[in-house]
């Protein structure tokens, strides 16, 4: 029962901080996301936290509209970096999180003294069939970034055919959560077959699962990129 207690409270800290980096993303020049000051104490623990499940995309305002984060931020997500580096048996995803992370953190504040880790291994990806290449990138989400290049962006650029499929696979599950992050990564592919109609298809989406802000959030950022935001 505590255990089930602490999922729900981590469940809803992500949400509110993804609505507050969707709100700040839509507001344009007000990017403020608020993230809390003090990361003492239980509810600081559980700050972090919701941080590191969000990754790189608790920045993104700053990252897409190319404005200074603020120092409080910043600090949190620097902390939410340092404190918890990954351990050598963690999964993939959570690695590429880590190192999405702390690339933000290099990209937010160049004075940082560390860059980011070595890239992990992405092999798998080419590997994957349409279905797991769409899941596994949905979760990389926070990484499809303009102009941003590593092991997995490559991947995806080497696939937009699969990735447009499991968009498509998403949407008609009503995986809503899944078919933004794929929708993300298909702003930036080029190659994508233009009968997938990405753009009302992302509509849709967003109509259907806009009530989540982790489908907001992807939805608008793909939006941002595509209509060319600052980056």
């Amino acid at each position: 029962m505590e255990q089930s207690g602490t999922s729900a409270l981590l469940q809803g800290a992500v949400q509110d901080l993804a609505s507050g980096v969707v709100s700040a993303l839509r507001g344009g020049g007000h990017p403020r996301v608020v993230l809390p000051a003090d990361t003492g104490g239980a509810a600081g623990e559980l700050a972090l936290a919701a941080v590191r499940v969000l990754g790189a995309d608790a920045m993104l305002p700053s990252v897409l509209l190319r404005t200074p984060p603020d120092p409080a931020e910043a600090a949190v997500f620097r902390k939410a970096v340092e404190a918890h580096p990954p351990r050598p048996d963690a999964a993939p995803s959570v690695r590429w999180s880590h190192w999405g992370m702390a690339r933000t953190l290099r990209r937010i504040d160049p004075s940082s003294p560390a860059g980011p880790p070595d890239e992990p291994g992405a092999g798998a990806l080419d590997e994957a069939d349409w279905q797991s290449l769409t899941r596994q990138l949905a979760v990389l989400a926070p990484l499809a970034l303009p102009g941003e290049d590593c092991a997995v962006s490559r991947a995806a650029v080497r696939r937009p055919v699969d990735v447009a499929r499991g968009f498509v696979r998403a949407v008609r599950r009503r995986d809503w959560r899944q078919a933004a992050g794929a929708g993300r990564w298909l702003t930036l592919l080029p190659g994508v077959p233009d009968t997938l109609g990405l753009v009302s298809g992302l509509d849709f989406v967003e109509l259907m699962g806009g009530q989540d802000p982790l489908v907001a959030l992807h939805v608008q950022a793909a939006r941002l990129m595509r209509t060319g935001a600052p980056v």
